[in-house]
């Protein structure tokens, strides 16, 4: 489980730097990961990449932590998934430095990433948008290697107008009040209307007119404990029992008078029961009311039977899935691969345009008669460039042979290629989840009933 939070530096860069890579905090450097620049001349590395972009606003860089669960993970890989978040999120575009701190029970890591991108030269947009994408990254990350994920209530994630709707149940029943629609849409009676809210999952009570009727219809959508009232105040003045009838009538007399010769074929709802849950007629709330087990089981029934339709068998099932997902593994793969040459590309770009940039300086220093004096004029400069072309080299290119242009194309190129294939990956992922919920709703099913057979036998 690993809990996040980003802020922005706006001062003294090699101040936050020096900050994170403490050695008696990272185990004597160790625990030290960058990319595009280095600990010792992040500073100048940033002020470069700062100069390139037109955007004013204060923000020199920007400081992620991610921590862990005290005892959830080891020193090494703690940090691992650090360089891997900073990857993922800053996709070979931004320089960073990735430190680990052991100082404390919980492991954490300090990432500090430029503002600006060496690529586009535009500055990283701080807002919420942003930060659920990090903790999207983050918890996909921690996943996959195993660990918990942060469940704040089982509403991760949620704006808080989403929050706040299901906290007093209007997204509920806005939800209703579109399904009460469009049966009416499709309804040539009240009785049918009843019919196809039933198909959509509701249980439907007070329906009924006359003296006796109770004085609300009222809708118990599917595993929600309580009813909600066909009432103004409730829904709303068009979604009384009245009120429906009324739109449902006015509907019919409207189709009447632009009746054809040809009759009109009812359009029913097709549900698509594959994809819904079962139902757990184990609660309470089942062994008190006969008529909702019943409902329960015909919709557990239709689950079940259009699983077991679609699939063939729980065999052909596992051979689906076993498929899907060597694919996905495959494409996991790629994907990886892609995302490394883009990172490297990315860094060549970004050392290729700060040699260019000051190769100048290196030049009028070998020719200056006091070099000491134009040292200290020039010395980031200088700096920059020695430390561009030394990472150059490291990479295997020759700084004088660069075609910086062609290098961008290329990247666009990577970037155009890693979007198709993320696209493939999470269809992958989607079809292969939902497999998984089939296979286990359809075994779900077979156990209950074949417990149920079970405790008949032994009455």
């Amino acid at each position: 489980m690993a809990y996040t939070k980003i802020h922005a530096v706006t001062t003294a860069v090699h101040k936050a730097v020096s900050y994170i890579c403490n050695p008696n905090k990272t185990d004597h450097n160790i625990l030290i990961s960058s990319f595009g620049c280095s600990p010792e001349t992040a500073a100048y590395d940033f002020k470069f990449s700062l100069s390139k972009t037109r955007l004013s606003d204060p923000n020199k860089a920007f400081h992620l932590i991610q921590a862990f669960m005290p005892g959830e993970t080891s020193y090494e890989e703690a940090h691992n998934i650090g360089v891997e978040l900073a990857d993922k999120l800053l996709e070979g575009k931004y320089s960073y430095i990735v430190s680990t701190h052991i100082d404390k029970e919980h492991l954490h890591n300090h990432i500090i990433f430029c503002a600006a991108d060496n690529i586009e030269h535009q500055k990283y947009h701080d807002c919420k948008q942003t930060y659920f994408n990090i903790r999207r990254l983050s918890d996909t990350l921690c996943k996959e290697h195993g660990l918990s994920v942060i469940q704040a209530g089982g509403k991760r994630g949620k704006k808080y107008n989403e929050w706040q709707a299901d906290k007093f149940g209007s997204s509920l029943k806005t939800v209703l009040c579109r399904d009460i629609d469009a049966a009416i849409k499709i309804s040539s009676t009240y009785d049918e209307f009843i019919l196809f809210m039933q198909e959509k999952g509701y249980e439907v009570k007070g329906g009924q007119f006359g003296k006796a009727a109770p004085k609300y219809i009222a809708f118990r959508p599917l595993e929600r404990e309580r009813f909600i009232r066909g009432s103004i105040k409730t829904l709303g003045a068009d979604y009384t029992k009245e009120r429906i009838l009324k739109r449902i009538e006015k509907r019919a007399l409207e189709q009447s008078k632009n009746h054809s010769t040809f009759p009109v074929r009812t359009k029913y709802l097709l549900k698509d029961y594959t994809s819904q849950k079962l139902i757990d007629t184990s609660k309470e709330k089942f062994a008190h009311s006969p008529g909702l087990k019943h409902w329960a089981d015909i919709q557990n029934l239709k689950t079940a039977a259009g699983i077991y339709s679609e699939a063939g068998s729980l065999t052909d099932m596992a051979k689906d899935m076993e498929s899907k997902s060597k694919l996905r593994q495959t494409s996991r793969q790629d994907l990886k691969a892609i995302e490394l040459r883009i990172k490297r590309l990315g860094e060549i770009i970004k050392y290729g345009e700060q040699y260019e940039a000051n190769h100048i300086y290196q030049i009028r220093y070998q020719k200056s008669k006091d070099k000491d004096r134009y040292l200290r004029q020039h010395e980031s400069q200088l700096l920059l460039h020695d430390g561009a072309e030394h990472m150059l080299k490291q990479l295997g290119i020759a700084p004088q042979n660069l075609n910086l242009t062609y290098l961008h194309s290329e990247y666009k190129t990577l970037v155009s290629q890693k979007g198709k294939l993320q696209k493939n990956y999470k269809s992958l992922e989607k079809e292969l989840q939902e497999l998984q919920n089939k296979q286990n709703s359809l075994k779900q099913y077979l156990n209950q009933n074949i417990s149920y057979k079970k405790e008949r036998h032994l009455h």
